[in-house]
């Protein structure tokens, strides 16, 4: 019997023997999956296709584990010899794999997480357990973690970066999938085998059926909804209950039950209807209907809880007392259903399910599904439903049913904390430029004479602390403004106007991107005191004005703006009145795009530690809030080694994490990984805050290691991307950026202006286009470079002083780390295919050598630093899964390159461009953070 296609599952590469037994049960998931894929192939294309299919990936597979010169001929001449439809089948037979792969992977971890617990294993890194361990072994008191929770804020802020190539569709059979697995490994009954592999069947054959790539470019709005399902997937269920354990935790080390829940300090936060920055579909009116959108869905949730509740609480009043409070809430309701005449609890719950669908008619036009039995008003605001739910908890606790409390009504008191009746608060962003244009013609308007624009930025910040101080409005309605200024004062009112409705919880921040001056900040103060969301006379903010630090010159600056901004007496009241706390916002990818890796870290880094030290000096508390993208190149890698790797004093409790692109629907599409992930950013967050006094301040002399590599480093990347005559023309041809466009996979344009300069390209299309061609230039270049001059200028101890940086200090220990995995992805070989696209040979092959050159440098020089024999040496899980994604990946770049020459050459089908966003979808979830 021949083999199935994908059945063989990848080689394991480990050294160690158990592990390979750990390993068995992904071995066996991937080949089931890879098993129905094959035959859904053969079913659905025929046996042709189907054996090309098989041909390929025995070739590729021989070629990456036996090196055979003679595969990788084959393997080209294959590909070289498919016709349109065949082309389109192969590319989604092998993207599809790796899509499965990634399932069973993550399925792979929650099982080896739960083996743990079973086996009562020791804690595990970015555990609460280990967490709170590590915490009692320093001493930490009860005292000291009461407060911490008392104070933190923990929040990872969805934005809609358009990475994520997959559709929701997809996704939704996908995540079924993963539940079948899940349930397959618990199912020992043949026939209950069989029942779930024909649902796998099932599944997998929905997926070939449904289109991989959106139709018509999405919305703002259709972002939103995007966002949205992530609530379903995972925040409504285990956010409560990363709260419960939390609680239950700090109940066991007190002794004693709390009197009273812990803040709701972990918020998912939302940039997805608020970030106008270079999106121009981001309006008022889409500012509106996003939080509508989201708050139909919170409290569609309510709705949906409270209904199973009062299934649930069928307590009769005849063998339980209840207290007087809930009896009183009881007989309001106006339940006379004789059935339920001596059930209060439920009574109570259905005059609660009565007024809150009555607040979802009225908040947000939404017809309960369920008909509420009576006409109720509307509660007023969230925390009159969270009062009658507390009425209803304290009545059992108070008549010995404190357990039952324990259960569902626990869990809806806290999302209702959670997410009130707004959901996530938005964050609103715009360019300080567009704040200047709109502030200019403001003054312009009512004093023709004044042109702002040309002020000095002395006499900017003179001309706006005066108007802050002054009571007189600048704005008229009798004035016609031009279209953006009308914009920008459309969307503030809009925010006003949203808090009233929904709570001051739906927007509570405006970020400044590209702020480089006080008086950036200052001119946002101005507009928002010109719609009322800051009171001069009182000097009080409605929001928190956050300035963000983007390009190299700017992180250098940034201490020295935020020093001159804290001192002036105007800007002060309004940080007192945010309870003395500054949010700065810091940007990884940016400044990445502007001077490399290895400066981008480094000067972060010092910005983080000069940003403390000025903060501490004006007795203001700092919260960072880091702009990482799912990429190295963009910040990525593992949150729990970036926290913990941050400058002592950085961190206080209390942080934000953007959570970009694919980087969400691979963390939180899933719940069990989505738990993970959430607790992972609560445990490191805990440890950098109480442990940093554990942690030795890096040496001095590391520092000044850090400013010379940093400096080589910037050196040789800005050499290349901004000042080597054709480097733009280059990037162009040899990467797949201009198709990326095509793609319907955001909102916003791939540039802030319409050319292609790579100044004004965005940083997430950088990045991302380096990822498909293989090379994931933005995560390593210049290391080398910077290495081979730091040792050339200390020949005797150069080597030895990085290897004990790197053994010493968390944060050089990271950023190597994620360098290694990088490097890891990337491929000479396949990016030299890509390189072939650029018609001007001298071009190309001048700035292929550099890139080379450059690559294999910092192999060497990173190896030779972890002393490692090979990239990836220290970490064999890793390891395994990236090499074994070769043989799948390899094809699809192969057939991309192709695709790009036919439709850049000549006019070509639509099949052609089809083939290409396809391939773009399969490298993207081969690789899993690439954007």
């Amino acid at each position: 019997m021949r083999p199935m296609a994908f059945e063989t599952a990848p080689q394991v590469l480990t050294h160690d023997p158990d592990d390979a037994e750990k390993d068995v049960p992904l071995r066996d998931d991937i080949r089931l999956l890879g098993r129905i894929l094959g035959d859904t192939v053969r079913e659905q294309e025929g046996e042709e296709t189907y054996a090309l299919v098989e041909q390929i990936r025995q070739a590729s597979i021989r070629f990456h584990r036996h090196n055979e010169t003679g595969a990788r001929r084959e393997l080209e001449a294959i590909l070289d010899s498919l016709n349109a439809d065949q082309t389109l089948a192969i590319v989604r037979a092998f993207s599809y794999f790796s899509h499965l792969a990634n399932i069973a992977e993550d399925q792979h971890h929650i099982r080896r997480n739960r083996a743990h617990v079973v086996a009562g294993s020791p804690p595990r890194p970015g555990s609460l357990a280990l967490a709170f361990q590590r915490t009692g072994e320093a001493g930490v008191t009860q005292a000291a973690l009461e407060n911490f929770f008392d104070n933190a804020l923990v929040s990872p802020v969805l934005t809609a970066h358009p990475t994520e190539v997959r559709r929701k569709s997809t996704r939704t059979r996908e995540l079924e999938i993963a539940e079948l697995l899940d349930e397959r490994d618990r199912a020992g009954d043949p026939a209950e085998l069989a029942q779930i592999e024909e649902k796998l069947r099932c599944a997998i054959l929905i997926l070939w059926r449904t289109n991989m790539l959106r139709q018509t470019r999405l919305k703002v709005i259709d972002e939103v909804a995007n966002g949205l399902s992530y609530y379903d997937y995972t925040f409504f269920r285990e956010l409560p209950r990363l709260y419960g354990a939390i609680e239950d935790r700090l109940d066991a080390i007190g002794g004693r039950l709390r009197e009273k829940p812990i803040p709701s300090f972990l918020r998912v936060g939302s940039w997805i209807g608020g970030d106008r920055d270079g999106n121009p579909f981001v309006t008022a009116d889409v500012l509106n209907e996003a939080v509508r959108q989201q708050s139909a869905r919170a409290i569609a949730h309510y709705l949906d809880e409270l209904h199973e509740l009062g299934a649930e609480l069928s307590l009769a009043s005849t063998l339980a007392p209840v207290s007087k409070e809930l009896l009183e809430l009881a007989e309001r309701a106006g339940d006379s259903a004789a059935a339920r005449r001596d059930e209060p609890y439920r009574r109570a719950i259905t005059g609660m399910y009565s007024r809150l669908a009555k607040t979802a008619r009225e908040l947000d036009h939404v017809i309960a599904l369920r008909q509420p039995i009576a006409d109720a008003p509307a509660y007023a605001t969230v925390d009159e439903f969270s009062a009658d739910l507390a009425t209803i908890a304290q009545s059992l606790k108070a008549t010995g049913g404190a357990i039952i409390a324990r259960g569902r009504l626990r869990s809806l008191e806290r999302a209702v904390d959670v997410f009130g009746f707004h959901l996530a608060p938005i964050d609103l962003r715009q360019n300080a430029k567009v704040h200047e244009r709109t502030i200019a013609e403001i003054f312009a308007a009512i004093s023709p004479g004044l042109d702002y624009r040309n002020l000095n930025e002395e006499e900017r910040v003179a001309l706006l602390r005066r108007e802050l101080a002054s009571p007189r409005p600048l704005v008229s309605p009798f004035i016609a403004y031009g279209e953006e200024t009308a914009g920008e004062l459309a969307l503030f009112r809009a925010a006003g106007a949203i808090r009233a409705k929904y709570g001051p919880g739906s927007i509570r921040t405006s970020i400044i991107s590209n702020c480089d001056s006080v008086s950036d900040m200052l001119e946002l103060a101005l507009l928002m005191k010109e719609v009322g969301l800051i009171d001069a006379a009182a000097g009080s903010a409605s929001l928190a004005l956050v300035p963000l630090f983007e390009t190299i010159q700017d992180l250098r600056a940034c201490v020295g703006v935020m020093d001159a901004l804290l001192s002036l007496p105007e800007y002060r009241k309004l940080v007192d009145s945010q309870g003395g706390e500054q949010e700065v916002m810091l940007a990884y990818s940016d400044s990445n795009k502007d001077g490399g890796f290895v400066t981008s870290g480094w000067e972060l880094y010092k910005a983080e530690i000069g940003l403390v030290e000025v903060f501490r000096k004006h007795g203001v508390r700092i919260r960072l809030f880091h702009g990482r993208g799912g990429s190295v190149g963009r910040g990525g890698g593992p949150s729990y080694d970036a926290i913990l790797a941050q400058p002592g004093g950085a961190v206080q409790g209390q942080i934000r994490i953007t959570e970009q692109g694919e980087i969400i629907s691979s963390k939180y599409s899933n719940p069990d990984v989505g738990r993970r992930n959430l607790e992972t950013l609560v445990s490191a967050t805990l440890e950098a805050t109480l442990l940093q006094d554990e942690s030795p301040a890096p040496d001095p002399a590391f520092l000044k290691t850090m400013d010379e590599l940093s400096a080589s480093a910037f050196s040789a990347y800005r050499g290349l991307v901004y000042e080597t005559e054709g480097f733009e023309r280059y990037f162009w041809a040899s990467t797949v950026i201009t198709e990326i466009a095509t793609l319907n996979i955001g909102s916003r344009p791939a540039s802030r202006k319409k050319t292609t300069a790579i100044e004004d390209l965005r940083a997430i299309p950088w990045v991302f286009s380096w990822a498909q061609c293989r090379l994931m230039l933005p995560g390593w270049f210049g290391f080398g470079s910077a290495v081979k001059a730091y040792v050339e200028a200390h020949p005797k101890d150069g080597l030895d002083a990085l290897k004990a940086m790197h053994r010493r200090w968390p944060f050089f220990q990271t950023l190597l780390s994620n360098m290694d995995m990088v490097l890891s992805k990337s491929s000479l070989a396949i990016a030299s295919r890509y390189a072939r696209l650029v018609d001007d040979v001298a071009l190309r092959e001048k700035i292929f050598a550099r890139i080379s050159r450059e690559w294999r440098d910092s192999v060497e020089a990173l190896n030779s630093i972890m002393e490692q024999s090979r990239l990836l040496e220290g970490n064999p899980l890793l390891d395994r899964s990236i090499r074994n994604r070769f043989p799948y990946l390899d094809p699809l770049n192969h057939v991309q390159v192709e695709l790009l020459k036919l439709h850049r050459t000549r006019s070509s089908s639509e099949k052609v461009l089809t083939g290409i966003q396809l391939t773009i979808n399969g490298v993207s979830a081969g690789l899993r953070n690439s954007g």
